[in-house]
C-alpha cells in the first residue's frame, strides 16, 4: 500500500470517531464541551459495554458508537451519523429509554435512576427548517418552558450548519469544526484552539499513521458507501415501481369512470387529489 504522509482519518467515519473516544483526556475534553462544563469538572468517565440488552425474547437489541458513565452516575451515548437516517428521531428515544431503564432492577428504588443523555453528531440536517447547529433538547413545560427534569437530555450537533468562524467561539463548536474538518490546517488550526482538542489532532496523526488502523478504517468507510449506495439504489427502484403502480391505477380509475359514464367526476378526479383518494375506495384499486 502507497503510504501518504498527509492522509488523516475523519472524525466522521464513525470508526475513527470511537478511535478518538477511546482516549480518556479526549473524552474528557469533548464532554466538557457538550456539556459546557470546565474539564476539570469530568472527574472521571468510563466506556462501558455498547449493545443494550433486550427486555423480551423477540425484544430489540440496541447497539451504541460509544457510551460512558461519568463520576456522578449519569451515562451519556455518543453517536456519529454521516448519512441521512429514516426514523433518526424514534431511534434516539429507543436508545435512551432502554440506557434509562436498564439502570434499575424488580425491587430496586426509582431514587437509583441516573441522568441518561444523548448526543447524535450528525453529517446531515435534521432540522432543516433552522441554522442551529447545536442544541439541548429536554422535557420541559411548553407553555411556561420550566424544564421538568434533567433525568433525559438530547444534544444534536449539525456539522452541515457551522457557521463562518468568529472569535470566541463555544468551545463545543470548535469541536465540531474540528470533527468536520477536511484538511489538515483546518484540523491544526482547531487544535490550536484547545488543549482537548490538540490531544485529539496528536492522536488521529497517530492512528492515521498506523497501517493496520487505516486498514481497518477504509473497510468501515467502504462499508459505508456500499450501504448508502444499496439504500440509494433501493430507493430509485422502489421510486420508480412506485410510479409505475401509481400510473396503473390512476388509468384503472379513469378508464372505469369513462366506461360508466361519469364524466363530471372523471374531471374532478383529473384536477383534485382527494376527491380521487375516495373514488380510489369506492373501487377498491
Amino acid at each position: 500500500m502507497k503510504k501518504n504522509a498527509n492522509f488523516l482519518m475523519s472524525p466522521t467515519v464513525d470508526y475513527c470517531f470511537k478511535e478518538l473516544l477511546a482516549y480518556p483526556e479526549i473524552r474528557k475534553g469533548f464532554v466538557a464541551a457538550v456539556l459546557n462544563k470546565a474539564p476539570e469538572e469530568i472527574k472521571e468517565t468510563i466506556l462501558m459495554p455498547t449493545i443494550l440488552s433486550k427486555d423480551s425474547e423477540d425484544g430489540k437489541y440496541g447497539i451504541l458508537d460509544v457510551r460512558v458513565k461519568l463520576w456522578n452516575g449519569s451515562q451519556m451515548d455518543l453517536e456519529m451519523q454521516v448519512a441521512p437516517f429514516a426514523f433518526w428521531d424514534k431511534r434516539i428515544i429507543f436508545y435512551l429509554s432502554k440506557m434509562y431503564t436498564e439502570q434499575i432492577k424488580e425491587g430496586e428504588s426509582y431514587e437509583n435512576l441516573k441522568q441518561c443523555a444523548h448526543v447524535s453528531i450528525l453529517n446531515f440536517n435534521l432540522f432543516p427548517k433552522d441554522q442551529e447547529c447545536f442544541r439541548e433538547i429536554a422535557f420541559c413545560d411548553l407553555k411556561t418552558k420550566q424544564k421538568y427534569t434533567d433525568l433525559l437530555d438530547i444534544y444534536v450537533l449539525e456539522l452541515k450548519k457551522l457557521p463562518p468562524e468568529k472569535k470566541d467561539e463555544p468551545l463545543i463548536i470548535k469541536w465540531m469544526r474540528f470533527l468536520s474538518a477536511e484538511k489538515k490546517e483546518d484540523f491544526e488550526k482547531m487544535a490550536g484552539e484547545d488543549t482537548y482538542i490538540n490531544e485529539a489532532y496528536e492522536v488521529l496523526q497517530k492512528l492515521s499513521a498506523d497501517e493496520r488502523k487505516k486498514l481497518e478504517y477504509e473497510a468501515r468507510q467502504k462499508a459505508i458507501r456500499d450501504y448508502n449506495s444499496q439504500m440509494s439504489s433501493s430507493f430509485k427502484n422502489g421510486e420508480a415501481r412506485g410510479e409505475k403502480r401509481g400510473e396503473k391505477r390512476v388509468n384503472s380509475l379513469y378508464e372505469k369512470l369513462m366506461n360508466t359514464g361519469r364524466m363530471e367526476e372523471l374531471k374532478k378526479a383529473i384536477s383534485d387529489d382527494s376527491y380521487r383518494e375516495k373514488l380510489y375506495e369506492e373501487y377498491d384499486l
